[in-house]
């Protein structure tokens, strides 16, 4: 049965909707009110607050800290210098990705390792003969996304960190409510944001100073259905709906090469032997047989097929993570893996993974598309991953 997170106390009084879903063992609000709509808005022209304590973290330590990350991660981590953030994949031995997160370096042999799914086995075996120590923070350290235009400004009057001078990927340490934080310019929003990693049992300090300062600049606590939008307009990937895991793949094709995945500037061959490095220069050199892409459906030819059956369509109210066949003519040649409407950008957009010769952008292609049972095809375009990616996501906030 699922437990409230740290911030339980509060979330749960604002969530009207009871509409919960369990995340990682944890209660997580789907939506607050009975739609997202004014969750959505504030991530995109306010500010939203998030709870993402479920999420698994780690703290990686000592002498060999730095050896055992660049021997899991595809990504070379003595690039990274202490205060950044990176966004990373592993690999198991076939070059298949296993997860993605973030690694923050908060000191020279000192990382806090982020995963959506369980990995504390996996990088404890690598780990084994060397000096490293390995501890499950999950429960210990939680975690709020302060997404939005308008975060850097709340949080610079509710912080006693330096905001004004954190770049995009780094993390800095401050205090809010006089609670010890560390603080990250990262989210998985693709707007201007910051997650903020407090002691567990001090979390509800750091909620209630973030929402009495937040009233000026409009926070709204948000849940996952209008993450779900804003990931998706980012070109952000969600595990076990984008793309499997290599460790619960049944099948071949459910595994996937980071060159599948768009990850290929986060493989770093050049560095020292990593786990499925054999495999990737293999990928890197011949090529994969699939590329994960954006589409846009062309909503005039949705609304034609509507009128076939003399209804009006209407703008689906939620992401779908319900993956549906993409063709080119009679053959198909990939799925869409999420699917919504984006209110920012006015159209009906979806990842997809589609096989390498059809998903050059500008690509027409045909998206299944079901009307009152009946299966039919949509036209749509293959377009260039992020959807959005506005300059205040990396610029210096004002």
């Amino acid at each position: 049965m699922p437990i409230g997170t740290a911030f339980h106390d509060r979330t749960l009084p604002l969530c009207h909707s009871l509409n919960y879903r369990e995340w990682s063992g944890y209660y997580t609000v789907s939506v607050y009110e009975v739609h997202h709509e004014h969750e959505y808005n504030a991530i995109r022209n306010a500010c939203a607050l998030i709870d993402i304590s479920p999420l698994y973290k780690y703290l990686v330590t000592g002498k060999d800290a730095t050896r055992l990350v660049n021997r899991v991660i595809t990504r070379d981590i003595n690039k990274v210098r202490v205060g950044q953030v990176i966004y990373c994949c592993w690999c198991d031995e076939e070059g298949k990705v296993i997860d993605d997160g973030t690694i923050s370096r908060l000191e020279e042999n000192v990382y806090r390792w982020t995963a959506a799914d369980p990995s504390l086995r996996w990088f404890r075996q690598n780990g084994l003969n060397m000096d490293v120590q390995i501890e499950d923070i999950s429960e210990k350290i939680a975690a709020l996304a302060l997404q939005g235009p308008t975060s850097a400004k709340l949080l610079k009057t509710v912080a006693d960190a330096d905001i004004a001078n954190l770049k995009y990927f780094r993390v800095t340490r401050g205090k809010i409510a006089g609670v010890p934080v560390d603080i990250s310019r990262t989210g998985y929003t693709g707007d201007l944001g910051y997650e903020i990693w407090v002691p567990w049992k001090d979390g509800v300090k750091v909620w209630d100073a973030l929402a009495e300062k937040g009233k000026q600049f409009d926070l709204h606590a948000a849940g996952m259905l209008a993450l779900d939008v804003a990931r998706v307009e980012a070109g952000l990937l969600l595990i076990e709906v984008d793309y499997t895991s290599s460790k619960k793949a049944l099948i071949a094709s459910q595994r996937f090469s980071p060159y599948e995945l768009g990850f290929a500037k986060m493989v770093h061959l050049d560095k020292e032997n990593f786990i499925g490095k054999r495999a990737l220069e293999h990928d890197s050199k011949k090529g994969v047989p699939r590329q994960l892409t954006g589409l846009v459906i062309d909503w005039t030819d949705v609304e034609q097929l509507y009128e076939c059956y003399g209804l009006t369509p209407a703008a689906p109210a939620q992401a779908s993570r319900v993956a549906v066949p993409v063709y080119s003519g009679d053959k198909q040649v990939g799925k869409a893996t999420t699917t919504t409407w984006s209110p920012t950008l006015k159209k009906m957009i979806a990842l997809a993974s589609l096989e390498t010769e059809h998903s050059k952008p500008g690509t027409p292609l045909q998206m299944e598309i079901t009307i009152e049972a009946i299966r039919l095809k949509a036209n749509v375009k293959v377009a260039t991953l992020p959807f959005f990616n506005p300059p205040r996501k990396t610029s210096t906030p004002v």
